[in-house]
């Protein structure tokens, strides 16, 4: 080469016709001699780390090779670098930012997270005191591409990075510079999201910080937001295009009560769908919503916050879709969407009242019955059915505004949510149950409730009401139970008007422990001349296959005939016993014991049966005799 620089102008250009033949062999050497030199050399980054004495300002390159930032058709980032004065736009063909949600996946790009397993082990444990250049280099020992790379360093800081509740409070304890953050290991939101894109520029990820509006901390529906922004996440490019991620909400939460901070890593916000990160996140620069149409301020501020359990317990879509709701005539209706089956509940005013909750195939419907006129916080949790946990996670918050208050709603206290029959009413063994909906009207105070159990189910029923005084053992009489087989039906004939709660317990009789309620009803009557008798006292001799015809009222007239029929089936003898007569009833044709028994003289009836061909006769049912 020193030859060549020695020769004039026009010696160059006619020493390069003459070489023109060997020119492929001279290239093959100089790449050949390239290579070489690459083998003998460090790799740029760890001879970087290792040195660590160039003086840099912030966020300048650490690459000898700095290129821009590659449009959204480039497939890999690694050595691409972000100059922290100047991050990237995006372009006007929106069609590439349009990220269309079918409710199938959380995440902005298909990701097994089985296959961080062993990547995540290692980078949650990865303990570097002295540099965060060294710390990039020790998680990326694991990490085999760029997204790996982006798992790697997501993790580590949710997992050690804490959320500075003191600084949240006083800026002058504020630590948010990388260097502070990574020294001190706690930060508020800007610390987390400024050493993310640190961390991401040493491992040569191209990251860019975003401000805006959240709805996290003590968000409440119908919030305003004005002045300058309250929060920082982060847009990480990976495989040709731009994802939403947040460190600070993937950590862990804080409880404003007592201003105390736990870690308890949320994975929702690790790339998360912009459709779904929108609830929570309204950046200002509007691109970088990453949706087409994007949002206006105002719509985001009105539409209800879907909190990340609300999706990773298997929810897909809730309605109404605004946060503050109004009432019509006295009533509000939610409805929720699911993947899989979930269970609910409700809190109006932080009280479990005035709310029917009914589950669906693939969701819930909760009708709200404010019972004062205001505006009222509604709160609704949720879990997965296989969840063994017992509590349950708070999914959606609305504010409800109640401008005229139903007053011929009233829900008993003792009533089960959820009510009527579903998948969970199944799941305990209750089939086909009928009616199907969960409210009962009845206007002669008399209805039926008939289904299939499954083998082994031992249930019973028992009525409630909160303007009723009858005790408990008297209501459950107002329930006749009869099984033929695995049909079982219920006959109830309520005492009197008004709002009653009808609980079906069950379990296996194999299994131990206690009934459970698997199926409730609210039972409505508004005729206040309702004013129906008990059935008849049963004995323990009552099996399920037997049947009572008649008489159903369990209080007979005076001085009356009164005839009976029952179906009992294995029974050799049976009779009714009153003011010390016996009278034997005839087994029929069509299989039932059936007679007469006059209620004079007496002041029970008794109905008796024999199992086997002796005078051993066992109390079956029991009335009383109406006394004038």
């Amino acid at each position: 080469m020193a030859f060549r620089d020695g020769l004039s102008h026009t010696q160059q250009i006619l020493l390069a016709i003459c070489c023109f033949p060997l020119q492929p062999f001279y290239l093959c050497y100089r790449c050949f001699a390239r290579h070489k030199e690459d083998k003998e050399k460090p790799d740029t980054l760890a001879a970087h780390v290792e040195e660590g004495k160039a003086k840099k300002t912030d966020r300048q390159p650490r690459f000898k090779d700095v290129r821009v930032f590659p449009s959204l058709t480039v497939q890999d980032n690694e050595g691409f670098q972000v100059d922290g004065k100047q991050g990237p736009r995006l372009p006007e063909e929106q069609n590439l930012y349009a990220y269309p949600w079918d409710k199938s996946a959380l995440k902005s790009m298909s990701i097994d997270l089985r296959q961080f397993e062993s990547l995540e082990a290692y980078a949650a444990k990865v303990n570097v005191q002295n540099s965060v250049e060294n710390l990039v280099t020790a998680l990326l020992q694991e990490a085999h591409n760029v997204l790996e790379k982006v798992r790697a360093i997501w993790i580590w800081i949710c997992h050690h990075i804490e959320y500075d509740v003191e600084g949240l409070h006083d800026t002058a304890k504020r630590f948010c510079q990388p260097a502070d953050v990574f020294r001190y290991r706690k930060s508020v939101c800007a610390g987390y999201a400024a050493l993310f894109e640190e961390m991401c520029s040493i491992a040569g990820i191209q990251c860019k910080t975003l401000s805006g509006y959240s709805k996290g901390g003590r968000y409440k529906p119908g919030h305003v937001f004005e002045g300058e922004s309250d929060h920082a996440w982060n847009a990480v490019f990976l495989h040709g295009r731009w994802h939403l991620l947040d460190c600070t909400w993937g950590s862990g939460t804080v409880d404003h009560s007592c201003n105390k901070f736990t870690f308890r890593y949320d994975e929702f916000y690790f790339l998360t769908h912009p459709a779904l990160f929108i609830a929570g996140h309204f950046p200002e620069d509007h691109e970088w919503q990453l949706l087409k149409p994007r949002l206006t301020r105002q719509q985001f501020e009105h539409n209800v916050y879907c909190r990340s359990e609300f999706y990773s317990e298997g929810m897909v879509a809730a309605s109404p879709q605004t946060g503050v709701i109004r009432t019509e005539n006295g009533k509000a209706t939610i409805f929720v969407e699911t993947h899989s089956p979930a269970l609910f509940l409700f809190k109006l005013n932080e009280a479990k009242e005035n709310c029917l909750l009914t589950l669906q195939k693939n969701g819930m419907k909760l009708e709200v019955y404010p019972q004062q006129t205001g505006t009222h916080c509604l709160q609704i949790y949720a879990k997965h059915f296989h969840d063994k946990k017992e509590n349950y996670s708070l999914v959606l918050e609305y504010s409800l505004k109640c401008s005229a208050v139903d007053k011929s709603i009233s829900l008993p206290r003792d009533l089960i949510q959820p009510v009527g029959p579903s998948w969970l009413t199944e799941q305990a063994g209750i089939l086909k149950a009928l009616p199907p909906a969960p409210v009962i009207h009845t206007e002669d105070g008399r209805c039926v409730v008939t289904f299939i159990r499954t083998k082994d189910l031992d249930f019973f029923a028992t009525l409630k009401s909160d303007n009723s005084r009858l005790p408990e053992n008297t209501m459950r009489r107002h329930i006749w139970k009869t099984c033929r087989g695995n049909q079982a039906e219920l006959k109830i004939h309520l005492p009197h008007a008004g709002k009653f709660a009808l609980l079906i317990w069950a379990k296996k009789a194999s299994d131990p422990g206690n009934h459970q309620c698997a199926l409730s009803y609210l039972l409505s009557c508004p005729n206040k001349s309702v004013t129906w008798p008990v059935f008849p006292q049963s004995y323990t001799n009552w099996e399920d296959d037997y049947e009572l015809l008649a008489p159903l009222a369990g209080i007979l007239p005076a001085n009356c005939q009164v005839q009976f029929k029952l179906k009992l089936p294995g029974i050799f003898k049976a009779s009714v016993e009153c003011g010390g007569k016996t009278l034997p009833l005839t087994l029929s044709g069509a299989g039932f014991w059936e007679g007469a028994c006059n209620t004079s003289g007496g002041t029970t009836v008794t109905v008796r049966i024999s199992k086997e061909a002796d005078n051993c006769l066992w109390s079956l049912l029991e009335y009383k005799v109406k006394t004038r």
